[in-house]
């Protein structure tokens, strides 16, 4: 059940992190809240691509969680039960980087959301 649950927070958060770098490659001026606020406002034309490149890769992930946990994609669970682990590195990585960026803006908003990330993809992990 517990699994389920995370799966559910996993993913509902994941969802939040697609929308707002889709709103990025749209050209909302939301820089300052990404990338360290290195690019403040509208993302330049190659950071927008790269946005989307994250979208794919955060698609992903809700895939592998959401697999492993036994809501879709029965027929990948052997190949989950490692991948789960990728996510977890993934999550690892991007909690470390949100809590030491300079951007105050990222250390609020997105270092509580990736530690929720860590925490829920640690639990579907370990089931």
């Amino acid at each position: 059940m517990y699994v389920w649950i995370s799966a559910i927070i996993f993913s509902a958060l994941i969802g939040i992190v697609i929308l707002f770098q889709f709103a990025l490659v749209a050209g909302m001026p939301w820089g300052s809240y990404a990338m360290g606020g290195k690019f403040p406002g509208k993302y330049p034309p190659v950071m927008r691509l790269a946005s989307l490149f994250q979208v794919i890769i955060l698609a992903l992930l809700a895939s592998i969680v959401l697999s492993k946990s036994g809501f879709i994609f029965p027929n990948w669970y052997s190949f989950t039960k490692s991948a789960i682990w990728f996510v977890v590195i993934f999550s690892v990585i991007a909690t470390t980087l949100n809590f030491i960026t300079r951007s105050k803006w990222e250390r609020r908003i997105w270092a509580p959301v990736s530690l929720l990330l860590l925490i829920t993809s640690i639990t579907v992990a370990i089931e």
